[in-house]
């Protein structure tokens, strides 16, 4: 669903990991809810949330990255380092715990393997927020970013949990939210499609160095097709 898997040149990501580790120390760790802050605004509902973030979560945009990298890169550094477990022991906690190894990474490391690094750890956190049912403590726009773990991967078991999800939020969206709910949905359809179709994400292959097939090779010549 996002657009933090599209590429700028390896030169470009390499200078940009080394200025994040040049900072890095002299950041603090953010807490749980400057997080969530960041990333979900103060909208009342989930169109006024969407319409204030939307360019945040899905256009791609340097400075958006350099930003992130500045403010969060020691946050998520701690959280693989297994600083702030106790995070996991709240929905809020727990949602931006996601948000740290699923979404962050995509803009700290575009285009480089390190961006999808945190995604196992993503996944497992999107699942115990579902096996406690922390997931429905959330706001339904929350519960868009709690899921996609199971939409970024290349499992088609996973990518068939997120069906079932955004199926869920689609068909339990408030009224005026129906059709941005939908929108996620059909994100969620066509990822599921490639995954099916593939069983990974063409769009990666250059990226972890793995060798596309002729069919992939066509497939990436289609607009929209790294998302």
């Amino acid at each position: 669903m996002t657009a933090n898997d599209s590429q700028d040149s390896p030169a470009q990501a390499a200078q940009a990991a080394q200025a994040a580790q040049a900072n890095q120390a002299d950041q603090a760790v953010q807490t749980a809810n400057a997080v969530l802050q960041f990333w979900f605004g103060r909208g009342k509902n989930a169109v006024e949330v969407a319409e204030e973030k939307s360019a945040l979560w899905w256009e791609k945009d340097a400075q958006t990255d350099r930003d992130i990298r500045e403010t969060f890169a020691a946050t998520c550094d701690a959280i693989a380092a297994g600083k702030l477990d106790d995070w996991a022991d709240s929905p809020r906690g727990l949602l931006a715990l996601i948000i740290c190894t699923d979404q962050f990474p995509r803009n700290m490391h575009r285009n480089t393997p390190d961006a999808f690094a945190r995604d196992a750890a993503a996944l497992a956190y999107a699942k115990r927020a579902i096996e406690f049912g922390f997931d429905k403590k959330l706001r339904p726009i929350e519960r868009v970013f709690a899921y996609l773990p199971f939409e970024h991967s290349e499992s088609l078991t996973e990518q068939q949990r997120s069906l079932e999800l955004y199926g869920d939020l689609a068909k339990n969206a408030a009224a005026g939210e129906t059709k941005l709910f939908k929108q996620y949905l059909d994100f969620a359809r066509r990822h599921h499609q490639i995954i099916q179709r593939f069983g990974r994400f063409p769009h990666r292959n250059a990226i972890l160095s793995r060798p596309s097939g002729g069919d992939e090779m066509t497939f990436l010549e289609q607009p929209g097709s790294g998302f």
